[in-house]
């Protein structure tokens, strides 16, 4: 099983930054996947950005130039910073691990961008 617990969410300010991060734990071995979605309120869930263990990213296009995934393979931990922050990206985000065809997904934190 693997568990991912996601920090760093709350309330910021149009133009403000947030960095996001997701722990995973369990058993957590070989090539994975990690990245972070998110979903707005009566939306569908999108991804944001994901990195591979080789470190190779993708992001969505309303975030590319602003927001940033980054990855600690050794304590099995991603981050995202996310920099000049829109009304528009508020949303739950959720840490995804995707390994071998299977899905994780944690709990989910809050990101609220409002004056």
């Amino acid at each position: 099983q693997v568990q991912l617990v996601e920090s760093g969410g709350g309330l910021v300010q149009p133009g403000g930054s947030l960095r996001l991060s997701c722990a995973a734990s369990g058993t957590i071995f070989g090539i994975y996947t990690m990245g972070w979605y998110h979903q707005a309120p009566g939306k569908q869930r999108e991804l944001v950005a994901a990195i591979t263990s080789g470190g190779s990213s993708n992001y969505a296009d309303s975030v590319k130039g602003r927001f940033t995934i980054s990855r600690d393979n050794a304590s099995n931990t991603v981050y995202l910073q996310m920099n000049s922050l829109k009304p528009d990206d508020t949303a739950v985000y959720y840490c995804n691990l995707l390994r071998r065809g299977v899905s994780y997904w944690g709990k989910g934190t809050l990101v609220t961008v409002s004056s």
